[in-house]
């Protein structure tokens, strides 16, 4: 079983920054892809970032890209995501979660929530104009 824990979340201006991480148990977490996740009220999650296991790749939404950065430390066992340039369309609760598939292909990686197994409580990400 695999729990995962994420912090960092909070209330920012816009422009501002913040960085969440995700702190997991087990010890399979270096195999794992893992991914940020959000869901802002009345609207689905939505992928935000993902990382393979070795880190060597990853997926950003549009929406995110250039001012979100997804990494990993296998030693440690978390992910973070550092957000920069927050904007109020980014307000949400973010969620960590991780894939246990072992992908054949190298660099897949999935970006539909159903395609990920363990997934963590949520953090608030309030991004006030």
């Amino acid at each position: 079983q695999v729990q995962l824990v994420e912090s960092g979340g909070g209330l920012v201006q816009a422009g501002g920054s913040l960085r969440l991480s995700c702190a997991t148990s087990g010890r399979t977490f270096s195999r794992y892809t893992m991914g940020w996740f959000r869901q802002a009220p009345g609207k689905e999650r939505e992928i935000v970032a993902a990382i393979t296991w070795s880190g060597g790749d990853t997926y950003y939404a549009d929406s995110v890209k250039g001012r979100f950065t997804i990494s990993r430390d296998n030693a440690k066992n978390t992910v973070n995501l550092q957000m920069n340039s927050l904007k109020p369309e980014d307000t949400a609760v973010y969620y960590c979660a991780a894939d246990s598939t072992i992908h054949l292909v190298p660099g897949e990686i999935p970006s539909n929530s159903y395609e990920y197994d363990f997934w963590g409580q949520g953090t608030q990400v309030t991004v006030s104009s």
